[in-house]
This record gives C-alpha cells, sequence and structure tokens, in this order.
C-alpha cells in the first residue's frame, strides 16, 4: 500500500491552503491558477448530481495529499 501512496504524493497536486471544508477546492485552484471561488461554484453545481460531485468530493478528499504529505486514508489504514 505505501507504493500506492507514495504514487500520490508525487503527484503535483496538493489539498490547498485555502480550505472552507476538505481543501480540495483550494488545491485544484491552485494547481490550474485559477480563482478558488469560481472552482467551489463549480463543486457546488456538480453537487446538484449527487453520487458524481459529493463522491468524486470524497474520493479526492482522501486520496489528494496536503501540503505536508499526508494522505487520510493512510493514516486511516494504518490504525488497523
Amino acid at each position: 500500500m505505501d507504493k500506492f501512496f507514495n504514487s500520490l504524493r508525487s503527484m503535483p497536486l496538493r489539498r490547498g491552503p485555502a480550505r472552507m471544508a476538505g481543501g480540495v477546492a483550494g488545491g485544484i485552484a491552485d494547481k490550474f491558477g485559477w480563482d478558488v471561488t469560481i472552482v467551489r461554484i463549480i463543486m457546488l453545481v456538480s453537487f446538484l448530481l449527487p453520487v458524481l460531485g459529493i463522491g468524486a468530493y470524497i474520493v479526492a478528499w482522501l486520496l489528494i495529499p496536503a501540503q505536508d504529505d499526508t494522505i487520510i486514508l493512510q493514516k486511516w489504514l494504518r490504525k488497523f
């Protein structure tokens, strides 16, 4: 499993410091140089399709490393 999480850390995408919830919108905005408000609006619109929008956000929150390289899913799996 560590190989999988290390490959996630090698990606240039990080959950951003501009956080309202999990930092996913802030990370996407930072990566592409977009305004975080626009990314948040796009995410809110995608939540109208609950399985797609909310599901994708949760998966991204679990798998995208934070600024300090911590991955939430990896932390949870280490507890078991």
